[in-house]
């Protein structure tokens, strides 16, 4: 149970961007005795893991920083996000030193399965947002909104390892905020369409 809740919280986080909670993961393992991945997963605390990763969350934490380029790295990362949300629930559920089930060493893909459900909601949330909010602030948001998620990346992954009861509460909290932002946008559209439709007859 603990170790689900940690996956799930790792692959919400990967949602938000999905070298963060790699690389903490990755880190943990390597430096310390919280996390102790199975030998099917040992290689995400390489050292070459770790060093693409660094490199391509180098590369995220600039591209989503970018208005219109962001859109295009989220299309890219509808990908690679839901597949990280996989590979971190798969690896942290199984792991020993979070949770001894013996099933779920077994049947790794329900942690494949659960992580890609989890972190393409998220994604989706995420990348339905974005090109509203450039819209709506002149492209200003943009920079502003990715380190927020960042940081709720790293806050949400941190929350996932060391207290993962709390997880079922972020989740919700991340749900409320990515519905809100939703309900914002849905009406910022409704009600900049027909204004935009107003604007075009009276410059005919």
């Amino acid at each position: 149970m603990i170790a689900a809740l940690t996956g799930m919280g790792l692959s919400a986080a990967a949602g938000l961007n999905a070298y963060i909670p790699f690389l903490i993961v990755a880190l943990i393992a390597r430096f310390t005795d919280i996390i102790t991945l199975p030998s099917t997963f040992a290689w995400i605390e390489s050292w070459w893991a770790i060093g693409i990763g660094s490199v391509l969350l180098l590369a995220e934490f600039v591209l989503d920083k970018i208005p219109a380029v962001d859109t295009i790295n989220d299309a890219v990362q509808t990908f690679i996000r839901p597949s990280m949300g996989g590979l971190i629930f798969a690896a942290t559920s199984a792991a020993e030193s979070l949770d001894k089930s013996t099933w779920m060493q077994q049947n790794q893909w329900l942690g494949i399965v659960l992580g890609i459900v989890v972190s393409g909601l998220v994604h989706s949330g995420k990348m339905a947002a974005r090109p509203a909010i450039n819209a709506g602030t002149l492209g200003a948001g943009a920079p502003v909104v990715s380190t927020v998620e960042d940081g709720a990346a790293i806050g949400l992954s941190l929350i996932a390892i060391f207290i993962p009861i709390l997880v079922i509460l972020a989740l919700v909290v991340l749900l409320g905020i990515l519905l809100w932002v939703w309900r914002r946008v849905h009406r910022w559209r409704n009600r900049r369409g027909p204004e935009g439709d107003d604007a075009g007859l009276s410059y005919a």
